[in-house]
C-alpha cells in the first residue's frame, strides 16, 4: 500500500503535494468541509452511488461511540496499525483531523478526499471504490501505549494522560509473536460489506499519514456468508461466537454488552464512552486439526462439532452445565475444554465483546514439524481475534491467562501477532477523534 512521494509524477516539482508532507497539510482542511456537507471541489464526472434504500447500506459515523465495535458485523475487515513518525504533537492533532474527515466521507460512501479536476495533480482519493456502495463501511481509531511512552520516551507529552487500563500486554504461555504482527502506536479498522470498500478506507488514511505515521502492519478478514439468524462457523467448522454478552441482561447473563463494552467514569474523561480493542493473530494448524476425530475435536471444544450444542446439552443455546459429570463421574465437559475455561464462570464472571474474522493468507514454508506430515507447506491461516471490553486486565488478560497454560485448542493455534488500543469515545460532527485527549494534554 505504498504510494508515490511525487518525485515520479513529472512536471518539475509544480506538483501541490510534491512533499508528502505537504500532502497532508492540504489535506487537513477537509475538517471543515465534513461538516458542512459536500462542496463545490468534490464535484467530478463520477457517477453517484446508486441505492435503493441508502439507509441500509450507511453506518453513522459521528456519535457517542465508534461505529464498528458493536455494529452488526460486517463480512470483512482491513486492520492496520501504524507507528509514529511525527516530529511533535501538532502533527498527530493534525493527522487525526484529516483522518476523521476522510473516514467521514467514506462511509458515506465519497471520496476521502475531493478529487478535481486537474489531472496535472495526484489525486485526492486513488478512486477504486468511485463506483461502489459504502457497503456499510465504518471505521474505528484506537491508541497504542506508544502514542504516550515509547522506549521509556515520552515523545509527545501524553505520558501523565496514558489510562492505566492500556498497559503492556504480557507474554503469555505459548506466544510465538512476530515484531512486525505486534504493537503499533495507532490502529485502524475498517469493517464493510465489500472487501475493496474496506481495503480502500484503509489505503486512502495511509496515503494521508505519509511523513506522520508509517504503517507497521495490515490483516485483512473475512465472515461467511451464513443464513440469516445462524452463527458463523470458523475455519475449523465450529459455531464461533454463540456465548457473547446480551444486548440486555438475562437469567443467564446479568451483565449487558453495554456492561462490558464500555468504558465509564473510571477511564477518565477522554475514555468516556470508549473501549479497548484487543488484536490477536492467531494462526491454525488446519492440517492437524482436518486429521483429529470429531470426538475428539468436540472434546476440545466442548460443544458439538455440527449443531453448536454444548457437551450433553442438545441446542447451540443451551447453558453450558460445567457441573454435569459422566456415569464414572467425569466432567461432561472437560476441564481443559475451550469453552469451559472462556466461560464466565470459570473467570470470576469476566466477559469480553468478540468481533472477530477468519483470516487466510496463503500458504508458508514450515520447519522442524511433526510429525513428517506436517513438514513443508501449511495454511497460513486462522482466526483474526478482535475483542472489545472496559478494562483489558479484567477482561481478555484474565481470561486468557489460564487458557494459554490449560487449553486443549493450544495444541491447533498459536499465537503470532497482538495489539492492546484504546479507543476513545465517537467525535461529534466537527469533532476529531480523540479530541478530548488533546485538549487535555
Amino acid at each position: 500500500m505504498s504510494e508515490s512521494n511525487g518525485s515520479g509524477m513529472g512536471g518539475g516539482g509544480k506538483c501541490p503535494f510534491a512533499t508528502r508532507r505537504g500532502f497532508l497539510a492540504a489535506a487537513g482542511g477537509l475538517i471543515a468541509a465534513v461538516g458542512a456537507g459536500p462542496n463545490a471541489e468534490a464535484a467530478t464526472d463520477t457517477k453517484t452511488v446508486a441505492a435503493a434504500k441508502p439507509e441500509t447500506i450507511v453506518e453513522p459515523f459521528w456519535g457517542r461511540h465508534q461505529g464498528g465495535i458493536v455494529t452488526q458485523a460486517q463480512k470483512h475487515t482491513y486492520f492496520a496499525a501504524f507507528d509514529l513518525t511525527a516530529k511533535n504533537r501538532a502533527e498527530i492533532v493534525e493527522l487525526l483531523k484529516t483522518w476523521t474527515a476522510a473516514a467521514a466521507q467514506m462511509t458515506q460512501g465519497k471520496p476521502a478526499r475531493p478529487i478535481g479536476s486537474d489531472l496535472s495533480v495526484p489525486a485526492g482519493d486513488s478512486a477504486d471504490a468511485l463506483d461502489l456502495s459504502p457497503a456499510r463501511l465504518t471505521v474505528t481509531f484506537g491508541f497504542g501505549a506508544g502514542l504516550f511512552v515509547k522506549d521509556g520516551q515520552d515523545r509527545y507529552g501524553l505520558a501523565a494522560h496514558r489510562p492505566a487500563a492500556l498497559v503492556d500486554m504480557p507474554r503469555f504461555n505459548g506466544d510465538q509473536l512476530a515484531q512486525n504482527l505486534t504493537g503499533g502506536d495507532l490502529s485502524v479498522q475498517a469493517c464493510a460489506d465489500d472487501p475493496q470498500v474496506a481495503f480502500h478506507a484503509v489505503r486512502q488514511l495511509a496515503r494521508l499519514a505519509y511523513d506522520v505515521a508509517q504503517l507497521r502492519y495490515t490483516q485483512t478478514g473475512f465472515l461467511p456468508n451464513s443464513p440469516e439468524g445462524t452463527t458463523s462457523r470458523n475455519l475449523m467448522g465450529f459455531k464461533d461466537g454463540t456465548q457473547t454478552p446480551p444486548e440486555k441482561p438475562t437469567a443467564d447473563n446479568p451483565l449487558s454488552r453495554d456492561d462490558v463494552v464500555w468504558v465509564e467514569a473510571e477511564g477518565g474523561d477522554w475514555m468516556r464512552d470508549g473501549s479497548y480493542l484487543v488484536f490477536r493473530r492467531i494462526r491454525m494448524a488446519l492440517e492437524h486439526w482436518d486429521r483429529t476425530v470429531v470426538d475428539f475435536q468436540e472434546q476440545v471444544i466442548g460443544r458439538r462439532k455440527y449443531s453448536g450444542a454444548p457437551l450433553g446439552a442438545e441446542h447451540e443455546f443451551d447453558p453450558l452445565d460445567l457441573d454435569a459429570t459422566d456415569k464414572e463421574g467425569n466432567p461432561v465437559i472437560p476441564d481443559t475444554a475451550h469453552v469451559r475455561l472462556a466461560a464466565a464462570a470459570s473467570n470470576d464472571g469476566a466477559q469480553i465483546f468478540r468481533r472477530g474474522y477468519a483470516y487466510n493468507d496463503g500458504t508458508n514454508v514450515t520447519a522442524e514439524r511433526w510429525p513428517p506430515w506436517r513438514q513443508g507447506l501449511e495454511y497460513d491461516a486462522g482466526l483474526l481475534f478482535l475483542s472489545y471490553q472496559k478494562d483489558p486486565r479484567t477482561g481478555f488478560i484474565k481470561i486468557y491467562e489460564n487458557m494459554a497454560k490449560l487449553d486443549m485448542l493450544n495444541q491447533y493455534t498459536t499465537h503470532v501477532g497482538s495489539g492492546l488500543f484504546a479507543c476513545p469515545g465517537g467525535p461529534a460532527e466537527g469533532e476529531f477523534i480523540g479530541q478530548r485527549l488533546f485538549e487535555k494534554a
